[in-house]
């Protein structure tokens, strides 16, 4: 198999053939510029007709370059389109076009607006856990308002961001969620709850059906009610959140369960893979720990660079088995371990995202430097209850606000961000390492340890050998 360095050669120069050339720039930017580009998608990809010769010209001549972007990475237009198309995806490629049009071809892919934001939605939570990143639990005084939030999505709508994540505090504790959560629906955008369960009653979990919730992430720590009750700081909490679990799965929603891995809970991942599975949860995630806010105050329960190769190795031997459970971790270094194993075998899968395994054979390693590796302020960010942006809600930096700075404004011209997005200005031996593009370092990790969101990321076991 060739090295990522050559296979990074064969793509990036046939893309940047078809993408910047004068004449793919000077479409790309006039669909962009004339707001033409979502519908000669949606025309070329067959969702709607075209009303004239002129929408029938421009889908044909964008279809031209998408197709052949797609057979550069070794595909089929019908084989990775039709999941975007059936799944409201589309949203995606328009961003990625847009990018393109803006900033050419990068890597990684520099884009106009994130994939996901993942909104903080309150600072309202009915748990106390020991690791909350949020320090989440009373009202806080400076919460956004029902028509402040209606704002904020319209603020998202308009830069193109294609999912949302409400997460808390306990989203589930603000009446007006709902009534937020279906207005993000109705701009086609992904949307997604990150929960702690307890109050995913039979009621509420149909009523998340019906507004279309994509999938609900609901955190379980432990196999044993005490233990996850301890951790969590409400006894009764685990019987609670299991019993959301199960009322999610039977209401037809895609569901996972997400696991911060402490010393608490290190041993106890093998069984709560099997749990996962006896609950017909559809994805089982490992939250890399990060020592921010209220976690700071267990930062001795951290596991240890070797613990956590370990981990991620057992991990990916997991989601490699043909059971139907998929299994992802939010550590950067997941992606690492699995290009490790397609190095070895071209046909394993490659983890880019903590959402996400492709497997395209060799080209896949190529597109993993494109969009993998930790997206903080990258493909990702937060906002805060408040309105506040952050790189990743693990990272409490304050960029600007959202109904003060603007959101478009903020992601475009931020410098810390434009840091975050140039991987060669990392530190240590995250900036010297060879997967810096496809991993980079969790760059939460190495702001809660060293204070520099651009140093090494020590929880790395490649990181703290040198």
């Amino acid at each position: 198999m060739q090295n990522s360095s050559e296979l990074n050669a064969n793509v990036v120069a046939p893309l940047k053939n078809l993408f910047e050339n004068p004449v793919s720039r000077m479409v790309l930017k006039y669909l962009v510029r004339e707001s033409k580009l979502k519908n000669a998608l949606e025309v070329h990809y067959g969702i709607k007709r075209p009303k004239n010769l002129k929408e029938s010209f421009n889908a044909k001549f964008l279809g031209f370059f998408t197709d052949r972007a797609v057979k550069v990475f070794g595909g089929e237009k019908n084989e990775i389109i039709k999941e975007f198309i059936k799944n409201e995806y589309l949203r995606g490629i328009e961003l990625v076009l847009r990018s393109i049009a803006e900033y050419g071809i990068t890597i990684p892919q520099k884009l106009i607006a994130p994939f996901l934001v993942v909104w903080d939605y309150t600072s309202l939570c009915n748990l106390k856990c020991k690791h909350c990143y949020a320090s989440a639990g009373k009202l806080k005084p400076d919460e956004l308002t029902t028509e402040q939030r209606y704002e904020v999505i319209d603020q998202l709508d308009k830069a193109g961001v294609v999912a949302v994540a409400f997460s808390g505090g306990e989203p589930l504790m603000r009446k007006d969620f709902f009534e937020i959560a279906e207005y993000a629906k109705e701009k086609k955008m992904f949307v997604s709850i990150a929960t702690n369960g307890t109050l995913i009653d039979e009621r509420t979990a149909k009523a998340l059906k019906k507004i279309g919730i994509d999938y609900v992430e609901i955190s379980l720590d432990h196999s044993n009610p005490k233990i996850h009750d301890e951790f969590r700081g409400i006894k009764g909490a685990w019987k609670r959140t299991v019993r959301g679990i199960k009322n999610s799965v039977n209401a037809g929603i895609c569901t996972g369960i997400a696991t911060t891995v402490t010393k608490f809970n290190y041993d106890d991942v093998p069984n709560m893979i099997e749990f996962a599975k006896k609950l017909k949860v559809h994805t089982f995630i490992a939250f890399n720990f990060i020592p921010t806010r209220r976690g700071r105050e267990i930062e001795r329960n951290d596991i240890t660079p070797e613990e956590r190769e370990k981990l991620l190795n057992f991990l990916y031997d997991k989601l490699c088995e043909s059971d139907g459970l998929r299994v992802f971790s939010t550590c950067p270094a997941y992606a690492r371990i699995s290009l490790e194993h397609a190095f070895k075998d071209r046909n394993m899968p490659i983890v880019p995202t903590h959402f996400a395994d492709i497997s395209l054979g060799d080209k896949t390693i190529a597109l993993a430097d494109f969009i993998g590796g930790c997206g903080a302020g990258r493909s990702y960010c937060s906002i805060e209850y408040n309105g506040d942006v952050q790189p990743c809600v693990f990272i409490p930096i304050k960029l600007g606000n959202v109904l003060e700075n603007g959101f478009e404004n903020i992601w475009r011209k931020n410098e810390i961000l434009e840091k975050l997005r140039n991987r060669e200005l990392l530190k240590g031996p995250c900036g010297k390492c060879k997967y810096k593009y496809i991993c980079g370092g969790c760059r939460a990790r190495a702001f809660a340890t060293t204070g520099d969101i651009l140093e090494s990321d020590y929880g790395c076991i490649v990181a703290s050998s040198k």
